[in-house]
């Protein structure tokens, strides 16, 4: 179990929305947020309906998603909505995404999916790095293939994926994830080259260790595995971080609404550490 730490209070206010010198609003603009029933990507959702954005949630889970939309903020009269997608099944996110472009534009693209198993590389199937792939880069491409055509007339794409810190470092005992996330920064950086001349922006989120279901579960995976208690996992993964404790999904969610809105226009092809300073290097 992860420890109970104090996170920076986050206030929500109106004044939030209407930042004076900075344009944070997103209304009228509408975002798919993927794997989006809880984590990062329901923090994201969450942040980006404050910020005015019409929302379309997808996840596998029907009855978790229509709760998740529920609870979205609506005081702009946002209007919010969910796809069914198992992110394992590329044929059927072309399916569903497919459906969904042709009722409504699509501005802003959150590209987010549960990270591989973890374990050393030198371990792994050959399976794993094809499961692996098709989840991570062959559904981002078939998201951004479909929605491109309708950033393109709107003249406004903001495409975020979020990765993971191992774009800059290899990370202990994830060997798949590293592969296949290292794969992703390439994809996505080649993809904002291409973009970027119809104000079409792809820039990557790279969360440090962050309180989530996945945290928990890699903990204590590698307290089974070391034969130790995840109490002193826990205590050696946080001498790691310069600010000695694991971030919030909302801080990470907060440099996605970021990235989405009109003030980063001219943020293109970057991959952005938000960990706490962990990651060793500039």
């Amino acid at each position: 179990m992860l420890s109970n730490i104090d996170f920076p209070e986050r206030k929500i206010t109106t004044f939030y929305r209407r930042f004076d010198g900075m344009n944070l609003s997103l209304e009228g603009k509408y975002a798919i947020i993927c794997g989006s029933t809880q984590g990062i990507g329901l923090a994201i959702a969450e942040e980006l309906a404050l910020l005015g954005a019409n929302c379309t949630l997808i996840a596998r889970n029907e009855e978790v998603l229509k709760t998740a939309v529920h609870n979205l903020d609506t005081a702009l009269r946002q209007q919010h909505g969910w796809l069914i997608a198992d992110f394992s099944k590329p044929e059927q996110v072309q399916e569903v995404i497919n459906a969904h472009i042709l009722k409504s534009p699509v501005h802003i693209l959150i590209n987010n999916t549960g990270g591989p198993p973890a374990g050393p590389v030198i371990e792994a199937s050959e399976k794993a790095f094809l499961d692996a792939f098709n989840q991570h880069l062959i559904c981002n491409h078939i998201l951004v293939k479909a929605v491109v055509p309708s950033m393109k007339k709107e003249g406004y794409g903001r495409i975020v994926n979020i990765i993971s810190t191992s774009v800059k470092i290899p990370l202990k005992n994830l060997g798949v994830s590293n592969t296949i996330r290292g794969a992703v920064a390439s994809w996505a950086k080649s993809m904002a080259n291409e973009l970027g001349q119809y104000q079409i922006t792809v820039n990557n989120i790279l969360p440090g260790y962050t309180t989530t279901k996945r945290l928990s579960s890699l903990i204590e995976t590698m307290a089974k595995k070391g034969n130790t208690v995840v109490e002193l996992v826990e205590k050696n993964m946080l001498e790691e971080v310069p600010m000695k404790r694991f971030g919030d999904a909302s801080e990470i969610a907060a440099m996605a609404a970021f990235l989405a809105s009109p003030a980063a226009s001219y943020v293109n092809g970057v991959s952005i550490p938000v960990d706490g300073g962990r990651t060793g290097s500039i």
